[in-house]
């Protein structure tokens, strides 16, 4: 076995066990620590598909941004009134379970008893510069230049709508 493989099995298994215990964790900060642990997993997944900027990506606005919003939010809300939800109605266990197990016979039958296309062949080189900042980078002002800028002055104006919206009066 050679190192990346060994790479993908180790970093596969740390990306499913920490999506499991996101889940059945009961506390709820917990479960976002082992979302941030998915993430990086992820993130190294990503490296070694060669796409640099996608990991680069994943861990700064995923595992940042978007982990310190959920962690703010969670510690806002009231946590404890959510077991009520589940000891007052039986079926949405039940139904949960149900769910469970039709989707791991699914994935049981896609790994079991499929086989993969042999219908892509890929050139190694040029699928290891794709995901590369500068190909990313010429591409994006190159080909997408007109819908980035479209995105750059939506975002302007929506930075200056909540701005506007967050000045208590108008001097």
């Amino acid at each position: 076995m050679n190192l990346e493989l060994i790479l993908f099995i180790v970093l596969a298994l740390i990306a499913a066990v920490s999506a499991v215990m996101v889940i059945t964790q009961s506390h709820p900060v917990m479960s976002a620590i082992f979302l941030i642990l998915n993430f990086f997993a992820l993130a190294g997944l990503y490296l070694l598909l060669n796409a640099q900027f996608i990991a680069v990506v994943q861990v700064i606005v995923y595992a940042g941004a978007i982990m310190v919003l959920f962690l703010f939010v969670l510690m806002l809300l009231n946590t404890s009134s959510e077991f009520k939800v589940l000891t007052d109605k039986k079926f949405i266990k039940f139904f949960a379970l149900l769910i469970s197990a039709f989707v791991f016979v699914q994935l049981a039958y896609l790994i079991f008893f499929t086989k993969p296309s042999n219908a892509v062949k890929g050139n190694l080189n040029v699928s290891s510069q794709i995901g590369t900042i500068q190909n990313i980078g010429k591409e994006l002002y190159t080909n997408y230049i007109i819908p980035f800028e479209a995105a750059g002055f939506l975002l302007l104006a929506a930075t200056i709508g909540a701005l506007i919206l967050a000045k208590k009066k108008f001097e």
